[in-house]
């Protein structure tokens, strides 16, 4: 007898529990609808609808590749953010809901219909910039990232999201090549994990996803000492600043942006209670008599 929606879901949570995989739940409903091209709904509503023989195979091989620690994301080829869908592959990091922080934190500090520009620093799959972009249709941005393989991501999600017309994407180095006082707003999620502790992170980061995104050097603070100083040279007056930090960075990447010059320095903590956004703003220009 063949697989229904609801044996191939009990089956493929056995698989994975088995396997010592967290969240094995969600996982497998996760397979299970892509695999059989169901909904939620579906498997809730028509729990006895059966797989067909090629529905089965196909699970089959997402379960097999689960249970070797490639990511659902990968398996999948998407994984959504914040109010959008995004094409992700292992040239990219997969958008995790603690980056949604920034994108909240921008929300709050810029008018829905204002014409402002943004800068994503290391804009990967393009999560953090194209989030924005859906929600300030005035606005316009730039993504730059120092590998294609990404920018080819990116560009893929901001045309399938409507949205490739309201940005430029760049091959770059960070800010080089950028003048000063360009932006009213700079965004980065950069790689801030040290060195060796990426060796310790679980096997569907440390194999699948790129080290180039992950490496923070030494101290996982490599590229902060990059950015604060040229995040602040690229902003205009007044424009502001959000960065994602590793748990345990506040104080490290607060005191470099005091030292840039940065205002208003401040962390705001994401949804788990980790400090994860480190924000603040470029003086005014003083105006005198």
């Amino acid at each position: 007898m063949g697989l229904t929606l609801l044996t191939a879901w009990q089956g493929a949570k056995r698989r994975l529990e088995a396997a010592g995989l967290a969240g094995p739940v969600i996982d497998a409903r996760l397979l299970v609808e892509a695999a059989a091209d169901a909904t939620r709904a579906d498997i809730v509503g028509d729990p006895y609808r059966a797989l067909t023989p090629e529905q089965e195979d196909t699970l089959e091989t997402y379960l097999t590749r689960r249970e070797h620690r490639e990511p659902v994301s990968h398996i999948l080829g998407r994984k959504g953010f914040w109010k959008i869908m995004l094409r992700v592959n292992a040239n990219v990091l997969t958008p995790r809901p603690d980056t949604e922080t920034v994108v909240e934190l921008v929300l709050r500090d810029f008018p829905e219909h204002a014409a402002w520009s943004v800068l994503d620093l290391g804009v990967g799959s393009g999560a953090i910039l194209l989030a924005i972009l859906a929600e300030r249709p005035a606005a316009r941005g730039l993504g730059i990232d120092v590998s294609e393989e990404a920018l080819a991501v990116a560009r893929d999600n901001a045309a399938s999201l409507g949205l490739a017309g309201r940005l430029a994407l760049l091959r770059g180095d960070w800010t080089t090549g950028l003048g000063d006082g360009t932006f009213d707003l700079v965004v980065s999620n950069p790689p801030y994990i040290a060195t060796e502790v990426i060796e310790t992170l679980e096997p569907e980061v440390r194999v699948h996803e790129p080290r180039l995104a992950l490496d923070g050097g030494e101290d996982g603070l490599d590229h902060y000492r990059t950015l604060a100083p040229e995040i602040l040279r690229v902003l205009k007056p007044g424009g502001r600043f959000a960065v994602e930090i590793g748990y345990d960075q506040k104080d490290a990447v607060e005191a470099l942006f005091r030292e840039a010059g940065a205002q208003d320095v401040a962390t705001f903590r994401d949804l788990s209670d980790h400090d994860r956004v480190v924000a603040g703003a470029k003086k005014l220009l003083e105006i005198t008599a």
